[in-house]
């Protein structure tokens, strides 16, 4: 199988590359990938000293909850390749990888 690529108007070929993974080690929970995403694919999560996720209250004041906030991948199917989340990245988290036609 061959890497789906689109032609755009000017004739030029692009192969969106889609988020596969992100290091949730290296991730700092800044949400800095989830305010550029356009699609929903991303979700702030809490992890406790014990490392199992727990919901993030956005609105609440829940931070004695969890030890430190990290993204999620939560709907990977509605990433349009767009690779936005990945070029905000400060720490450099994600890796993305084309879809196959």
């Amino acid at each position: 199988m061959s890497a789906f690529s689109v032609t755009l108007p000017s004739g030029a070929t692009w192969t969106p590359t889609f988020v596969a993974s992100l290091d949730e080690e290296k991730c700092i929970g800044c949400g800095r990938c989830f305010k550029v995403c356009p699609r929903g694919v991303l979700e702030l999560v809490g992890l406790n000293d014990e490392g199992e996720r727990i919901t993030v209250d956005l609105d609440g004041d829940d931070d004695d909850e969890y030890e430190k906030k990290v993204m999620t991948i939560a709907h990977q199917e509605l990433c349009i390749g767009c690779t936005a989340c990945s070029r905000i990245c400060p720490k450099k988290c994600y890796t993305h990888a084309p879809a196959n036609a």
